[in-house]
């Protein structure tokens, strides 16, 4: 009789544990695939942002919030692209009004605030 008792206890306990970890996984396989559904669903509700077209490196595009006719404004005003990021600016060139950091001030703005020229325009003829 003890034997029986064994077995069945052990026999008990082993489902139960099959059990449990086979249920478990399931069940969160299928709250996660809810949860995706779901976000499918609001995703497609919500139209998508216009995204720019990335510009390869030989051609940059403006910067963001800048048009052309705020470069050519700005050139023609004796105003110079300052990166903000990398603490150069340009007076002229490739980068005039086209990197993703930056403002337009006076060349005398840029130098008090320790901007630096940029080394060569690119675009430009050699010195």
């Amino acid at each position: 009789m003890r034997r029986w008792s064994r077995l069945f206890a052990f026999v008990t306990i082993f489902s139960v544990t099959l059990l449990t970890t086979n249920v478990l996984p399931a069940q969160d396989k299928t709250e996660t695939t809810t949860k995706k559904k779901k976000k499918q669903e609001a995703d497609a509700a919500t139209p998508a942002p216009a995204t720019a077209v990335k510009a390869s490196k030989g051609n940059p595009t403006n910067a963001p919030g800048v048009s052309d006719s705020d470069i050519a404004r700005a050139q023609s005003s004796g105003m110079v692209w300052v990166n903000t990021e990398s603490k150069v600016y340009h007076k002229s060139g490739r980068y005039y009004g086209k990197t993703k950091q930056g403002k337009f001030m006076s060349e005398a703005d840029a130098k008090k605030a320790n901007y630096r020229e940029a080394k060569l325009e690119v675009g430009t003829a050699k010195k």
